[in-house]
């Protein structure tokens, strides 16, 4: 890549670790950078996944304690993701490259439009029960699969998904779920990262940019966080979001 497009990507890494400590999303403006300097998208998929795996670990140290005191729940429903996760990989390394082509303006709309309803789907989860225990654990069980399978097919968007997921069928404090939810995206994140670090075709010119870039961008936005509007920045990650889906399906 040339230096214009090496300063395109880590500008869009920074912003994007930034974005994920103050608003959420970042996917949406580091993904889009990558097609943008012209990596075919299922490269640009698995170059990303591979960048933004730093951040997963991140997020998982402050909620240890909580993750710790539900171990059991947390192993059981963590080797549901660790099979989702390998389907997932399996589907896009397996599929035609022109099937996730033609996807890739829709997952963007799927990933804008769950963080633009993210706080709407959380209280109406939160609030619906299921009362049948055996219903709740083959729901809660099933939309684990799923979300696990699209986490390490496309990833973004996936903790605000598992989150709603966990707050319907799991009856607990919002602090530990959000730990659970921090673990799950860890064990998609890292199953997705490993695996197309082997088999797929990863630009790790692009990694090792970007990994460094999300970091900083992490680091100084829980800073920003303290003087921007966490609000305003997400209205403006999903008005980009709508834009870059709605251009990829022109030009698709």
């Amino acid at each position: 890549m040339s230096l214009t497009q090496d300063l395109l990507i880590l500008v869009a890494a920074f912003g994007a670790g930034a974005v994920n400590a103050m608003a959420g999303g970042g996917s949406l403006i580091s993904f889009p950078a990558l097609l943008a300097v012209g990596l075919p998208p299922i490269t640009a998929n698995v170059t990303n996944s591979i960048a933004v795996w730093p951040g997963y670990v991140g997020s998982v140290i402050p909620y240890r304690a909580h993750i710790l005191d539900q171990k059991d729940r947390a192993m059981k429903i963590g080797a549901l993701s660790v099979l989702g996760s390998i389907l997932g990989t399996i589907v896009l390394l397996e599929a035609p490259p022109a099937v996730f082509k033609i996807l890739v303006p829709y997952l963007i709309f799927t990933a804008t439009t769950l963080l633009l309803i993210q706080k709407q789907m959380l209280a109406f989860f939160t609030k619906t029960t299921v009362t049948h225990p055996k219903a709740s654990n083959i729901s809660l069980n099933g939309g684990i699969l799923l979300a696990s399978i699209y986490g390490s097919y496309f990833g973004a968007g996936l903790g605000i998904m598992l989150l709603s997921i966990l707050a319907s069928f799991i009856r607990e404090d919002l602090q530990r779920l959000n730990g659970l939810k921090t673990l799950l995206s860890l064990i998609i994140a890292t199953i997705g990262s490993v695996i197309y670090a082997i088999f797929a075709p990863v630009q790790w010119e692009a990694v090792a940019i970007m990994a460094l870039a999300s970091l900083l961008g992490g680091y100084f936005g829980a800073g920003l966080a303290r003087k921007l509007s966490p609000g305003s920045l997400k209205i403006s990650v999903i008005i980009f979001g709508y834009l870059i889906g709605l251009v990829l399906l022109v030009k698709g």
